[in-house]
């Protein structure tokens, strides 16, 4: 049987507990603005340490695991940079060219079309002079690059501490992946001796569930970024890259993916064609994407160890973006993975003690017959 939340911790500790919990809150809030290359390298490091534990068990050092990871990390940051990224660029100028036309066709036959059989009437789109309106948007983003650029440049320091902290990121992943085991140990340690059994375990499942979602989910956004952009390529659209980069960042919510990119994809399509089987393409596209993704892709990789509700991730990442930006955006689902974990122990916990009731240990399911029960028993009053 699995060691569950510890019932055994004082109750005079929990005040400690919690206020610990609290100072480590009001810590990272107050150095958000230097936590970036600790969080990147940590994230990092995180990634590369089951990759580097393997290395270890075949008998390598943990350093040249560390290494081979780091040219494994580093061949696939230059590619991505070499490559995909120009490529990005160039469909995403495209994208803004097509403005014109996209705007164009939802004024003069989309909506147009809609105020024919519905009730709705009257201009809904104002006509746009668009060659004055991207000059003007391509003026103002120049005049903030230049800015930006000026700000940087013209503080030695402030320039100095941007370079200082890009080049953190290796360094701390570095020590991170070489001794992340130890430093996890040490950690456990400094606990108390009757919370440390309890810890542990919930730190390996909060570790599945995370690492679940950082490596599982990660892996299943790159394929199906990968397969949507092929199989738009192959359908013949000029903005697969983009396209299937889209809908696979967006993947990170569930479902999510799938409908960003499908309407996005229909819409290039359309307005690229103007014709109804590359249509049809593009659905037959996503509907395998989809089907791939639901019966190979997240059942080997992910699995049902998340346990993150869709709605759960999207108010994950806007409260951590509100809260610490780019920073808080990172740790955001990693946190509330952790959490989640935790909660589910309190709550088990809750129901095992005296406050829930006597049957507290009984689950939800064996206590549903009963209440459906009509009249409901009545009490037993003999003894």
């Amino acid at each position: 049987m699995t060691e569950s939340f510890p019932p055994e911790i004082p109750v005079n500790r929990w005040p400690l507990v919690f206020g610990v919990f609290a100072g480590l809150g009001v810590l990272f809030y107050v150095l958000q603005p230097i936590l970036l290359p600790f969080v990147l390298g940590a994230l990092i490091g995180y990634l590369g340490d089951p990759l580097v534990d393997r290395v270890e068990a075949r008998g390598g050092s943990r350093t040249l695991g560390v290494a081979l990871v780091f040219a494994v990390f580093s061949g696939l940051y230059l590619l991505a940079l070499v490559f995909a990224v120009p490529m990005l660029l160039q469909q995403l100028d495209g994208l803004i060219g097509r403005i014109p036309t996209l705007y164009a066709w939802l004024r003069d036959v989309a909506l147009p079309w809609l105020q024919d059989r519905t009730l709705v009437t009257g201009e809904l789109l104002p006509p746009i002079d668009w060659s004055a309106e991207l000059m003007e948007n391509w003026q103002s983003l120049g005049k903030m690059t230049a800015q930006t650029i000026r700000q940087l440049t013209g503080s030695g320091a402030g320039l100095l501490a941007f370079m200082a902290n890009m080049a953190l990121v290796p360094v701390v992943a570095f020590y991170l992946m070489r001794d992340w085991d130890d430093i996890a140990e040490k950690i456990l340690m400094l606990l108390p001796r009757d919370w440390q059994a309890g810890t542990a375990q919930m730190t390996r499942e909060a570790d599945e569930v995370v690492g679940a979602f950082l490596r599982g989910q990660f892996i299943v956004m790159c394929a199906l970024g990968v397969l949507y952009t092929i199989g738009l390529w192959i359908v013949g659209i000029e903005l697969a890259l983009l396209l299937g980069f889209i809908a696979g960042l967006a993947s990170i919510v569930p479902y999510l993916g799938f409908i960003v990119g499908i309407v996005a994809s229909l819409t290039a399509a359309w307005l690229q064609f103007f014709d109804w089987m590359p249509l049809i393409y593009v659905g037959l596209v996503f509907g395998v994407g989809q089907l791939v993704e639901s019966m190979i892709l997240t059942p080997i990789l992910v699995g049902d160890r998340i346990g993150l509700h869709p709605v759960a991730v999207i108010f994950a990442l806007m409260a951590g973006g509100q809260i610490a930006g780019f920073v808080g955006v990172v740790v955001a689902l990693p946190v509330a993975a952790v959490v989640m974990v935790f909660a589910r122990h309190a709550v088990a916990h809750y129901r095992r003690s005296s406050l829930y009731g006597k049957d507290g240990e009984d689950t939800i399911e064996e206590a549903e017959p009963a209440l459906e029960q009509d009249p409901p028993p009545e009490p037993d009053t003999d003894g």
